[in-house]
């Protein structure tokens, strides 16, 4: 495990592993983010919201960006001093890139979470990157060359008295 934990007084920690493209490896993924957030101190509503999002994250690297016999990675920073993680997850189709679906959109109507997801209303699923823009003060995805992409996500503890 790559593992750097901060020693008492530092003001950054960082985590990063490679897990296997499959349901077993995004269900470590959260673990894991569990564990570093105990071990780092996070703030509780900070580290319920991380363990969301790499949940979601996780499960979309593994269903819309699995290349047979390649790797996802998970990485996590936290700055103590600015109240700030951020999540990145790497997968290895850059081509796939993520997309937030429109909230009113119907039936017929475009983007979701990945190209196999139903459209509409009822759909099983296509709400993971909903719940990510709800959750992260922001996300993006960029390429991760030569052929993957990471999706980023910036979390932040409300402001002390606010």
């Amino acid at each position: 495990m790559n593992r750097a934990t901060p020693q008492a007084g530092e003001a950054l920690a960082a985590f990063t592993q490679l897990l296997s493209s499959t349901r077993r490896g995004a269900r470590l993924a959260r673990l894991l983010t569990v564990t570093e957030m105990l071990s780092w101190e996070v703030p509780q509503g900070l580290a319920e919201r991380a363990e969301l999002v790499v949940a979601e994250l996780a499960a979309n690297a593994v269903l819309h960006g699995h290349v047979p016999g390649r790797c996802f990675r998970l990485s996590l920073t936290y700055d103590r001093a600015a109240g700030r993680l951020t999540v990145e997850v790497t997968d290895a189709r850059g081509e796939c890139e993520p997309r937030v679906p429109a909230p009113d959109a119907g039936p017929d109507d475009g983007p979701d979470d990945g190209p196999d997801a139903e459209a509409g209303p009822l759909r099983t699923g296509g709400h993971g990157l909903t719940l990510v823009t709800a959750l992260a003060d922001h996300w993006d995805c960029v390429p991760h060359p030569p052929s993957g992409k990471t999706v980023r996500a910036v979390l932040t503890t409300p402001a002390a008295g606010g």
